[in-house]
């Protein structure tokens, strides 16, 4: 059976001129997140990315992701945030907690200031998992969420009816 209906496609492109990202890195599992860390920047720098239009920040720990990527967002000068961390399970509840307010708080500061922030925290049972995720065997997780920053930039601008690189727009409307 064959339709006739065919909708409009509307998509984020993968260049990164014009727009500006922050990515908040938790310095917690460093032997992780830096591995991240580089993979999400070489993604922005294959896209185009100069290093003047982007900007890290290191937090203590994936708890206070939520937190710092929420204010770089509030502040006007970023297309897209990416926030990266590693949470491990151990042998208490204190895992579930974290990833679980971790993921809360990140979804929460995109909701709240219209901004994608992209969510690159592993959630791992043991470290090999992480390291898999981190460049070997799964990729590197980082890289696709370079790629996720971009497409989302360019999208949430696509539906904000504004150009790609027009940063400011969105805080001056909520005013």
């Amino acid at each position: 059976m064959s339709t006739k209906l065919q909708p409009g496609k509307l998509s984020g492109e993968l260049k990164a001129e014009g727009l500006r990202f922050a990515v908040v890195v938790s310095r917690f599992n460093s032997f992780i997140t830096e591995r991240l860390l580089a993979g999400a920047l070489d993604a922005l720098e294959r896209a185009g990315a100069t290093d003047k239009q982007v900007r890290v920040l290191h937090v203590p720990g994936a708890f206070e992701l939520p937190l710092a990527a929420k204010k770089l967002a509030q502040a006007g000068q970023t297309d897209a945030v990416i926030a990266i961390g590693c949470v491990l399970r151990g042998e208490t509840s204190h895992y579930d907690y974290v990833c679980s307010e971790t993921a809360r708080g990140l979804q929460l500061a995109q909701m709240d200031t219209g901004v994608p922030v992209i969510f690159c925290v592993l959630t791992c049972d043991t470290l090999e998992q992480a390291i898999d995720r981190a460049g070997l065997k799964g990729g590197n997780k980082g890289f696709e969420a370079g790629l996720a920053a971009i497409e989302m930039a360019h999208l949430s601008h696509k539906l904000a009816g504004k150009q790609s690189g027009q940063r400011g727009a969105a805080k001056k409307a909520r005013r």
